[in-house]
């Protein structure tokens, strides 16, 4: 999975977050650079820069209008920059990225009056490269669902089955834009199950999300963004240290219990997280 990026200098116009160099960093799958999207009166990216890494879990956070689902649409490639570039190993994004890239979009229209099978395999049938249907059922946890007509799931089934959709070609990125946003906590900590298999795969994952427990289960690194800009990166329990103490991870602070993402969250942006 790519992964994000330590902080690196950065000019005063672009923020440059990548991990340093190392013997055991691995490989960069997609970097974007100098990321500028503006729309009239409205700056909604300004300047960043970062690396996907293989094999690990990137997530992007920030309070509503940050910026977040305009940067994770330019790097899917369905949102065309005003400035900068994005490259897929080392190319400009074009079919091969396309082929090898899975995005769960935050809502998706199905076609009406198909089971999950029959969806599965309505995607299943636009990519060269592909895993078998069985496989992306069990993958999704819907083998017993297969024979649902999608307008009958949960939202949490719902969820499963637009999962599988990005999953169809074996993609070496996926993107998860939001994609626990609405579900009950039941449904939440099944969906984070499946990610994590899914992980253990070794696909490489970026996700936009508000929970800030779900970033610091799922994620190896996040970035948080505010005003078009990121401000922060690290892992969760390292950028919680570096704010509030070592050990604040863990011990109690002033209110009681041990700091978390929320806390940091809060300090960084000074808002609400729906705000």
């Amino acid at each position: 999975m790519n992964v994000g990026p330590a902080a690196a200098a950065a000019s005063p116009q672009t923020e440059n977050f990548a991990l340093p160099p190392s013997a055991a960093t691995p490989s960069v799958l997609l970097e974007a650079t100098g990321l500028v999207k503006h729309y009239p009166k409205v700056k909604a990216v300004d300047g960043v820069s970062l690396q996907l890494y293989a094999g690990t879990c990137l997530g992007l956070l920030g309070p509503n209008g940050a910026g977040k689902s305009t940067t994770i649409e330019m790097l899917e490639g369905s949102l065309p920059p005003t400035a900068g570039t994005i490259r897929y190993r080392g190319e400009p994004l074009g079919d091969r990225f396309r082929q090898e890239s899975g995005i769960q979009f935050q809502k998706t229209a199905l076609q009406e009056f198909l089971t999950v099978r029959e969806t599965v395999e309505l995607f299943h049938g636009l990519y060269d490269h592909t895993l078998p249907i069985d496989e992306v059922l069990r993958l999704c946890a819907l083998e017993e669902l297969e024979g649902r007509d999608n307008k009958k799931l949960s939202g949490g089934q719902l969820q499963r089955l637009l999962l599988a959709v990005a999953l169809v070609n074996d993609p070496n990125v996926l993107f998860l834009d939001e994609p626990t946003t609405g579900l009950d906590p039941q449904a939440r900590r099944a969906f984070w199950e499946l990610v994590q298999g899914i992980k253990a795969r070794g696909t490489t994952v970026l996700l936009t999300t508000h929970y800030m427990d779900e970033a610091y289960v799922l994620c190896d690194r996040i970035i948080i963004m505010d005003h078009g800009k990121f401000i922060a990166e690290g892992t969760p329990r390292g950028l919680i240290e570096e704010h509030f103490g070592e050990g604040a991870a863990e011990r109690p602070g002033p209110e009681g219990r041990p700091h978390n993402l929320e806390d940091l969250f809060l300090k960084l942006t000074g808002r609400d997280l729906r705000t």
